[in-house]
């Protein structure tokens, strides 16, 4: 498959079984996720890479443009499921979030504020001084328990390399218990290939919480996403972490079902790079979400949010993600990624 060529930004939904025909009524509701670009406030975090994201660093980030991006941020989060349920997603996934100030301003935000999101956040020991976070509506998801992975690489003399912790809640889904894990991997930094065994180690950690939860329950509910850095067939998805894309094999082998893979096959990503798309930005589902009873959470479908206002619209970069900082220059726009989101559905009583 030819994977190159103009990018263009597309917004698309797997085509699905349109329910309701039955006469029964379904309940559906929302969860995404979304890199935001480097949300940073404005103060020098002494402890932390964030010289650039400052008034008098490189990037001049003042405080007007903190709260514009605060302010694009809101919008996007806003908008994600809102065809399918008339409100924001019931629970999103965060990276490239600097601390947990910068989410409780976004939640602050007039589009969001109304929807009482809560936060589950976690320091982590990124150089860049950026984490991973879920925020959800109070009146849909309950967290009961809540733990920071620690992913440890080092490189060839032995010393640290510090990078984000994965996080893992465990909650009621509307009375339901559901896993939710937050991922945020090691980039491609210096090449695909090079930097590939940083987030082989990434998977097998992944994995392993994972299989501790269905070691306990085969039948639990999980929903596994974040900025991966890697696509649905590269080694540490397709064979560390045995994501795949047929469903007859999930919940036989307790694997996480991967519905991204068909955005692959057809040439639509997330990311965008030297004119060929990725698809960084995944959720995955388990077996649970798969062969639930009518009564209870079912996976549905998925997609990745690129409304046209979220794509880049002239110049090199053309039908790029239209990111919000480029060249030291804030340009105004979103991210460098497209959001992910996937709907669950259940009969209503």
């Amino acid at each position: 498959m030819n994977r190159r060529g103009i990018c263009l930004g597309v917004y698309f939904f797997f085509t699905a079984f349109v329910w309701g025909q039955s006469g029964k009524n379904y309940e559906v509701i929302s969860v995404a996720f979304y890199n935001v670009e480097n949300l940073f406030d404005t103060l020098n975090d002494p402890l932390t890479r964030d010289d650039d994201r400052t008034p008098e660093g490189r990037d001049r980030w003042t405080e007007a443009i903190y709260q514009q991006k605060v302010k694009n941020m809101a919008k996007v989060l806003s908008e994600i499921g809102q065809e399918m349920t008339q409100q924001p997603p019931a629970v999103i996934g965060l990276c490239e979030v600097e601390n947990r100030g910068v989410i409780e301003a976004l939640l602050k935000d007039p589009l969001l504020k109304p929807y009482n999101y809560g936060i589950v956040h976690f320091d982590s020991p990124d150089e860049r001084g950026i984490d991973v976070a879920l925020i959800y509506q109070k009146k849909h998801f309950l967290p009961l328990r809540f733990k920071n992975h620690a992913l440890r690489l080092y490189n060839k003399k032995g010393a640290r390399k510090y990078t984000r912790d994965q996080l893992l809640v465990y909650g009621l889904l509307k009375e339901e218990p559901v896993y939710f894990l937050v991922h945020h991997w090691p980039s491609r930094s210096g090449g695909q290939k090079r930097s590939e065994p940083n987030r082989i180690k990434a998977a097998a950690l992944n994995k392993k919480v994972v299989d501790s939860v269905l070691g306990i329950n085969p039948n639990a509910n999980i929903i596994n996403m974040g900025d991966f850095n890697d696509d649905p067939i590269n080694k540490s998805l397709a064979e560390v972490l045995k994501t795949t894309h047929k469903k007859r094999r999930v919940y036989k082998n307790k694997l996480l079902y991967n519905p991204m893979m068909a955005f692959y096959k057809q040439g639509v990503g997330t990311a965008c790079h030297r004119d060929t798309w990725n698809v960084l930005d995944q959720i995955h589902v388990s077996g649970g979400l798969l062969k639930a009873s009518p009564h209870e959470w079912q996976f549905w479908k998925a997609g990745i949010f690129s409304k046209p206002y979220l794509i880049n619209k002239e110049g090199p970069y053309k039908g790029y993600p239209f990111r919000s900082f480029a060249g030291g220059r804030f340009l105004g726009g979103y991210s460098d990624h497209f959001p992910v989101y996937a709907y669950l559905i259940r009969e209503a009583d």
